[in-house]
């Protein structure tokens, strides 16, 4: 097959967990990563910007910014995600609704921002979903349908540009970041060993922004093989 290298992409929340090892990926696999994150104080070997990508305007700008210094774009990841654990009268507000900007409305405008540079290079845009996207857990509203809404906007997404630019969905487990850190103890994973490592996730992407173009990888599962959230 004639594959190709990643090329110049876009990673949101390439400062840490998941996101930074796809960096790291695509820097191995011959590609050019350009971080988003809140946080760009570890991120070394790529260029960096301050973003939240709940902020629809700084995403716009922030996009605009990193293609004028690419050159251009051939790949958006949209890695960048949170959680609010708790039951739904719990959690206040605010919190809720958060996880919904920057796992869902961050996803939308970091690729609407990013589509007029794809279809100039036939890019590809990868977005980043979860096995809560499938299923539904208690006490996960607000990721379980920002998950849920990033697989409905990809595949709507997908239909819509179709022969104009790649979309895949990556739809992985759980891993080994620093993404449980702050909950609390009930909703922490109990088993480390269950948990998969990001890189073979990032390897993953990898392998979607490298496909020739007129080849697509829709959707890709991937979690260890002991994890329970599959089927």
């Amino acid at each position: 097959m004639n594959t190709q290298t990643p090329g110049r992409v876009i990673v949101t929340g390439g400062g840490s967990g998941l996101g930074a090892a796809i960096v790291e990926a695509i820097r191995d696999a011959g590609g050019t990563p350009f971080v988003f994150d809140r946080d760009v104080s570890n991120v070394s070997g790529a260029k960096a910007l301050e973003v939240d990508v709940s902020n629809r305007e700084a995403v716009e700008a922030a996009v605009k910014e990193a293609a004028e210094t690419l050159g251009g774009l051939d790949g958006v990841v949209t890695a960048a995600g949170i959680d609010r654990c708790g039951k739904l009268g719990d959690v206040p507000a605010e919190e809720w609704e958060k996880v919904i900007g920057v796992n869902l409305l961050g996803t939308v405008s970091v690729v609407r921002a990013a589509l007029p540079y794809l279809k100039g290079s036939r890019g590809r845009a990868i977005t980043i979903a979860s096995t809560l996207g499938l299923r539904a857990l208690p006490d996960a509203t607000a990721y379980c349908a920002s998950k849920f809404g990033v697989i409905g906007f990809s595949r709507a997404l997908a239909a819509e540009t179709g022969g104009v630019i790649g979309v895949t969905t990556i739809i992985p487990g759980g891993m080994k970041t620093h993404f449980f850190d702050d909950r609390d103890e009930q909703y922490k994973p109990q088993d480390d060993s269950k948990l998969n490592d990001p890189a073979n996730v990032a390897q993953a992407v990898v392998f979607a922004l490298s496909q020739p173009f007129g080849s697509e990888v829709r959707e890709l599962l991937i979690c260890p093989a002991e994890e329970g959230s599959w089927p």
